[in-house]
C-alpha cells in the first residue's frame, strides 16, 4: 500500500476556476483568455483551475482545449500553480489528457469519476481501477471532484481507500449535499493520504468547510480578493473576523450559486472591462438580465476588483 506522497508541498488557499472566454460569436477568445486570467492573479489567486464545469468545458472540441490549455500554462507561465481538468468517462482518454497537462506544466489535475448522462455509471472497482491508472500516467497530483453532476457516490471509506492505495490521488473537492460533514469523516478516516480536502460549489459552504478543515477553496472566478478576506484570517487563526467577512460576501456568493451559475464570473469580468464578451457558448442561455442586475448591485456593493481591473 502507498500512502499519496505529492512532489511539491500542498497546494492550500483560493484556486478559482477561470471561465473560457468566447468573442461575441461564440469562438475563442484568446486575449480576453489571458486577460482573465492576469485578473485573476491580480485578485488575489492563489492558483488557477482551468477547463472545468464553469468553464464550460462541456462545449469545447478536444483541439479547443488543448488550444485553451496551452494559452493559459503558457501566458501563467509559473506564476502562480494551475490545475487543469481532464475529466473523461474513458480511462485511457482521461489519462493521456493528464499525461499531457503535466507536460504543459499543470500543477495537478482534476477529475471527476467516470460517469456519462443520467445513468451511465461504473463500479467502485471500476472506479478504483480508473484513477490508478491516470495516476501511473503522471507525476502530480490528482483532485478528484466529488459532486452532484456525476451521480456517483463515492463514499467516505472508498475515498479513504483511493487516497491510501493510489500514489497521486491525494487531493479532494467535496461539493456534495452535507459537505462539511463530509470532509470532516474523510480527514478522520484518510489521515495523512488526505493532502486537500477542499471546499467547492462557489463558497456556499465555505464556512462550514473550513470549520471542518478544509485546506483550499475552489470557487467562481469571479471575486478570488472576496473569498480571500474570508480564508486569510481564517487560516491566520482570526475566525471571528473570517465569520464577518462570509456574512458580508455571503449574499453575493450565494446570487452567483443559486440565481447565476457560471455566467456570473463572465458578467462580472466584462462590467469591469476584463474581456469585452460575456458570451456563454449555445444552447446555454444568457444571463437573465434581473438576475444580472442584482449581481452587479451585490458585487458594487463590495467594491468587487473584477467591476474596476479594466477600467
Amino acid at each position: 500500500m502507498t500512502t499519496s506522497t505529492p512532489a511539491a508541498p500542498p497546494y492550500k488557499g483560493v484556486f478559482p476556476v477561470a471561465p473560457t472566454v468566447f468573442d461575441a460569436e461564440g469562438r475563442l477568445d484568446l486575449d480576453g483568455q489571458k486577460r482573465a486570467i492576469d485578473f485573476m492573479i491580480d485578485a488575489g489567486s492563489h492558483g488557477l483551475c482551468i477547463l472545468a464545469n464553469f468553464s464550460e468545458q462541456f462545449v469545447l472540441t478536444d483541439d479547443e482545449r488543448d488550444l485553451v490549455m496551452t494559452t493559459v500554462l503558457e501566458h501563467v507561465a509559473g506564476r502562480v500553480p494551475v490545475i487543469v481538468t481532464t475529466t473523461h468517462f474513458a480511462t485511457h482518454i482521461c489519462a493521456e489528457r493528464s499525461k499531457r497537462a503535466q507536460e504543459r506544466g499543470a500543477a495537478m489535475v482534476m477529475i471527476m469519476p467516470p460517469y456519462h448522462g443520467a445513468t451511465f455509471r461504473v463500479p467502485e472497482a471500476s472506479i478504483h481501477a480508473f484513477y490508478k491508472a491516470v495516476s501511473d500516467a503522471i507525476d502530480i497530483p490528482i483532485m478528484v471532484q466529488d459532486a452532484p453532476v456525476a451521480g456517483t457516490p463515492l463514499s467516505v471509506p472508498f475515498l479513504a481507500r483511493m487516497a491510501k492505495e493510489i500514489e497521486h490521488l491525494a487531493y479532494f473537492k467535496i461539493e456534495v449535499p452535507h459537505a462539511a460533514a463530509k470532509l470532516r469523516a474523510l480527514i478522520e478516516e484518510g489521515g495523512e493520504a488526505i493532502v486537500g480536502p477542499w471546499d467547492g460549489e462557489e463558497a456556499i459552504t465555505l464556512m462550514a468547510d473550513l470549520d471542518a478543515g478544509a485546506t483550499g477553496a475552489m470557487t467562481g472566478g469571479g471575486y478570488p480578493d472576496g473569498i480571500r478576506q474570508i480564508t486569510d484570517p481564517y487560516f491566520a487563526g482570526d475566525r471571528e473576523k473570517a465569520l464577518d467577512a462570509y456574512a458580508r460576501w455571503l449574499p453575493l456568493i450565494n446570487h452567483e450559486n443559486r440565481q447565476c451559475g457560471l455566467a456570473a464570473c463572465k458578467a462580472l469580468m466584462k462590467e469591469g472591462g476584463v474581456i469585452r464578451h460575456d458570451t456563454l457558448r449555445s444552447p446555454l442561455p444568457p444571463l437573465n438580465p434581473a438576475a444580472r442586475a442584482q449581481l452587479l448591485e451585490l458585487a458594487k456593493r463590495l467594491d468587487v476588483l473584477a467591476l474596476r481591473w479594466g477600467r
